[in-house]
């Protein structure tokens, strides 16, 4: 099966490459100075030439809440860039099967329970990344509507929930909370400090999956494709607060100073959540533990991380 996998630099992308399930797949990932997906000419003529037999859309720009409330309009405009190109120019040339990665953050903010799929774009958004679920919402949306431009165009979303891992990023301007913490959680450890700091109160909830488990997941679907739902979340069903991350992380490093709490910065979304069912029901889940996702993570920031 030739499979185009765009992102293939990224965290998610990077994890599906490296992945023992991809290997039998004649898996094409070009980078940025081979197809820049922000050009729908270049997209186009790279589809003709390829013609792959399936689309993995894993490409767009991401970050944490502190990138994407000082970027709202670059997290926008080139997630629906990419998206709309990846997607229409797919449907345009006749590719029949794409896979689209979602996320978690087009979901209401305002809701106490699980997140299902039937709940998109049924309230307001979290306004911390607005921009990113936007792009991505749209997406979803135009490969639904797909279907109803083609017959033969059998476009699916999986919208995973948080993801942490190998190949992250751990920059504290743009890294998502886990990595974010790993890096301060080891900078405290290697100062000698007694504190790290906490942007809110810690309560919020957060469902985190280890980035290794969604790239297993995204490679058997692409193996087993007619039985995908066409809109399906991926996650663990279960959540932990952010205090218990950082306690997490702190467990794993080594760390035993305290936590102090920020309350003048954002929290974003205080629960976020997503119902499984579809992807149990599909017999799929998740193997790795918290601390088994943290660990491993955390031997690759000491591996690559500059000292």
């Amino acid at each position: 099966m030739k499979v185009l996998l765009t992102g293939g630099r990224g965290m998610v992308g990077r994890n599906i490459r490296e992945h023992p399930l991809a290997q039998g797949l004649d898996l094409h990932s070009p980078g940025r100075d081979e197809l820049d997906l922000r050009d729908k000419a270049s997209v186009r003529r790279y589809l003709d030439a390829l013609a792959p037999d399936l689309i993995i859309h894993a490409a767009g720009r991401v970050g944490g809440i502190k990138a994407n409330l000082t970027f709202p309009y670059e997290f926008l405009l080139e997630n629906l860039e990419v998206g709309t190109n990846v997607i229409a120019c797919a449907a345009d040339v006749g590719i029949p099967r794409l896979l689209n990665l979602g996320s978690s953050c087009i979901y209401p903010r305002d809701v106490d329970g699980m997140l299902t799929e039937d709940m998109i774009l049924s309230g307001q958004l979290e306004p911390t990344n607005e921009g990113y679920a936007l792009a991505k919402i749209t997406a979803l949306r135009l490969c639904e509507f797909a279907a109803v431009h083609s017959q033969k165009l059998q476009y699916k979303t999986l919208i995973p929930c948080n993801l942490y891992g190998p190949h992250d990023k751990f920059d504290l301007a743009s890294a998502h909370l886990i990595p974010a913490i790993i890096a301060k959680v080891h900078g405290a450890k290697v100062r000698n400090e007694p504190t790290v700091e906490i942007w809110g109160d810690g309560s919020a909830r957060r469902e985190f999956m280890y980035v290794e488990d969604l790239a297993a997941i995204v490679l058997r679907a692409v193996r087993d494709y007619d039985q995908v739902p066409s809109m399906m979340n991926v996650g663990l069903g279960l959540d932990h607060t952010v205090l218990e991350y950082y306690k997490a992380v702190a467990d794993v490093a080594g760390w035993h100073g305290e936590f102090v709490f920020d309350l003048t910065k954002p929290t974003g979304m205080r629960r976020k959540l997503l119902n499984v069912d579809r992807q149990t029901a599909w017999g799929c889940r998740p193997e790795h533990t918290l601390s088994d996702g943290i660990r491993k993570t955390y031997n690759f920031y000491l591996q690559t991380s500059k000292p």
